[in-house]
């Protein structure tokens, strides 16, 4: 699928509006789970056309990211250099939530907690092998939320 790069900019009397929303989700320990058909779904049911999709997580020991979604090998060595760059048996400080909770806190440094996303004809202007992805970085499961703002066009009728 292609996208027009150098499509048309909204019509003078097209009005721009945003739309918010809210997605929860229980995680996995330690890994990623794709939110990208739950955003898509979103977008759709607020009939949104051209525009861009900003996603915010209100946590600080998640992340997300857009990632390649063709060979769960990727997510695995990601998650491996991660724990290389921020060990539990680091001599951390902080250590009343666990010895996971100072290491998840610097992988969440180290990648982002906000995405933008250009939104094309309704659909997010992802790259073929990309997906969007929650980062859950402590060792069990946890119940967490993004926030989802569209702004731009809508479909009408």
């Amino acid at each position: 699928m292609g996208y027009d790069i150098d499509a048309p900019l909204p019509a003078q009397d097209e009005i721009l509006r945003q739309h918010f929303g809210q997605l929860r989700l229980e995680t996995r320990p330690r890994g990623f789970a794709d939110v990208t058909h739950k955003v898509a779904s979103w977008l759709s049911s607020a009939r949104a056309k051209d525009g861009m999709v900003t996603l915010f997580l209100r946590h600080t020991s998640a992340s997300l990211t857009i990632q390649e979604n063709a060979d769960p090998r990727v997510q695995t060595d990601l998650l491996d250099a991660l724990d290389g760059l921020a060990p539990e048996s680091g001599p951390y400080r902080h250590n009343t939530e666990g010895p996971d909770d100072m290491p998840a806190h610097i992988k969440t440094m180290l990648s982002d907690v906000s995405l933008s996303i250009p939104v094309i004809g309704g659909r997010m202007a992802l790259g073929t092998w990309q997906a969007v992805y929650l980062i859950e970085h402590r060792a069990r499961p946890h119940a967490r939320e993004i926030v989802m703002c569209f702004q731009g066009s809508f479909e009408t009728g």
